[in-house]
C-alpha cells in the first residue's frame, strides 16, 4: 500500500530516526503543508517515515508513533533528513548503518533530497553530498571535516542549494530552507503567503552567516530596524548606504557594523536581496514591464534586474514571469 494518499500532490517524505529532534520535523508539516494553489488546495503530501514503522524515540520526554516505513522514501519527490542525537556522537569514518544504508537507496535518482542540521551527516555516509558545497550546524563542522574532508563544507551560511540536494544548518534554518524550496517550486508569492500564516520571515538568504560570532547587541544599542522599514519604503530611490545610517542618526562605519551584527550580513546585500524579492512579487503578481518593475525594485534599468536575477535565480525576468505567473496570480 503507498504511503501517500493524495494523487497529483508534490510528495514530500521526512524520515524519522531515534534521537530525532520534534521541531525539525514539524517544521516541514507545517510549511509545505500550508501551501496552497491558486484555488486554495493544498500543493504537497508530506509523510513521516521511519526504518521501521512504530514508537520513535525523541531527545524531548516523549515519542513519536510513525505510521510508514522506508517505502515512502522510494515515492517521495523530496526527502528530508532531519538531525537525530546520534549524528552528534563523533565515530570517526564510521560507515553507514545498513538499515539506514538500504533505506536512502530507495531515494530515486531524481528526487529532491535535503537535510536538516546533523542531517547532512547522513547524506554524506551515503555518497549524496559528493561535489556539492554543503552546510551543517556550525558545532558540528569540525567532525563533519574530519569525517568528509573531500566535501566542500560550509558552515557560515544558513542553507545550500546544489539543485537536486540541499543542506540546511540548524533547527531554525530548516525553516528557511523549507521556504526556500517552496518558493522555487512555486514563486515567492506562494512562499510569502505560507510564511505569513506561520508568522515567520518570508526570507533569509541561503547565504546570511549563522549568527556564529555574532553577539546580540546590548539592549541600549540603537537597532537598524527603522532603517531597514524606511528601505522597503524607498526601494526605487536606489537608497544609499549614507541614507541608511542617518535614518538612524549613526556614521556609516557605526551602522554598517550594527546592521551586520543584528541581520547577518552587510547592508548593500541585505538591500539587493530586498530588491530582488520586489522584482518577483512584481513578476508574479502585476502586469507592469520588465523596465518599470526594474525602476520600481530599485535597479534602474532592466539590463541591471536580468544580470542580477541571472546571477541569483539563474533564469531572466521574462522566464520567471512565464513559470510563476499562472501558478500564483491568486495567491
Amino acid at each position: 500500500m503507498s504511503s501517500f494518499s493524495e494523487p497529483g500532490r508534490h510528495r514530500v517524505a521526512v524520515l524519522a530516526r531515534h534521537g530525532l529532534l520534534p521541531i525539525e520535523v514539524g517544521i516541514v508539516h507545517r510549511l509545505f503543508g500550508r501551501a496552497r494553489d491558486a484555488d486554495d488546495q493544498p500543493i504537497y503530501e508530506v509523510v513521516t517515515c521511519a526504518l521501521e514503522p512504530g514508537e520513535i524515540r525523541t531527545d524531548t520526554d516523549f515519542t513519536m508513533n510513525v505510521a510508514h516505513g522506508p517505502e515512502a522514501l522510494g515515492e517521495a519527490e523530496t526527502v528530508i533528513v532531519p538531525a537525530a542525537e546520534e549524528d552528534y556522537e563523533e565515530r570517526p569514518h564510521a560507515p553507514l548503518d545498513p538499515e539506514l544504508a538500504a533505506a536512502i537507496a530507495r531515494v530515486r535518482p531524481r528526487t529532491r533530497v535535503a537535510s536538516i542540521c546533523t542531517g547532512a551527516f547522513v547524506l554524506a555516509a551515503a555518497g549524496l553530498l559528493d561535489g556539492c558545497r554543503v552546510t551543517t550546524h556550525w558545532k558540528s563542522a569540525g567532525y563533519f571535516r574530519a569525517m568528509y574532508p573531500h566535501i566542500d563544507l560550509d558552515p557560515d551560511v544558513l542553507y545550500t542549494d546544489n539543485g537536486r540536494v540541499l543542506t540546511a544548518a540548524g533547527v531554525a534554518s530548516g525553516i528557511d530552507l523549507s521556504l526556500h524550496m517552496i518558493r522555487t517550486d512555486h514563486g515567492a508569492a506562494v512562499a510569502n503567503e505560507v510564511a505569513r500564516n506561520t508568522v515567520v520571515p518570508p526570507h533569509r538568504d541561503g547565504g546570511q552567516a549563522q549568527y556564529i560570532r555574532h553577539p546580540v547587541p546590548a539592549p541600549e544599542r540603537s537597532a537598524t530596524a527603522r532603517a531597514r522599514a524606511w528601505v522597503l519604503d524607498h526601494l526605487h530611490l536606489q537608497p544609499s548606504l549614507r541614507e541608511m545610517a542617518e535614518q538612524e542618526s549613526m556614521s556609516v562605519r557605526t551602522f554598517t557594523r550594527r546592521f551586520r551584527e543584528e541581520v547577518g550580513q552587510s547592508p548593500g546585500k541585505w538591500v539587493t536581496q530586498q530588491r530582488l524579492d520586489r522584482a518577483r512579487q512584481l513578476l508574479e503578481e502585476s502586469d507592469l514591464s520588465v523596465d518599470r518593475i526594474a525602476a520600481e525594485a530599485g535597479f534602474g534599468t532592466a539590463a541591471s534586474l536580468r544580470q542580477h536575477m541571472h546571477v541569483e535565480l539563474g533564469v531572466s525576468p521574462s522566464a520567471y514571469r512565464r513559470t510563476f505567473r499562472g501558478t500564483v496570480a491568486a495567491a
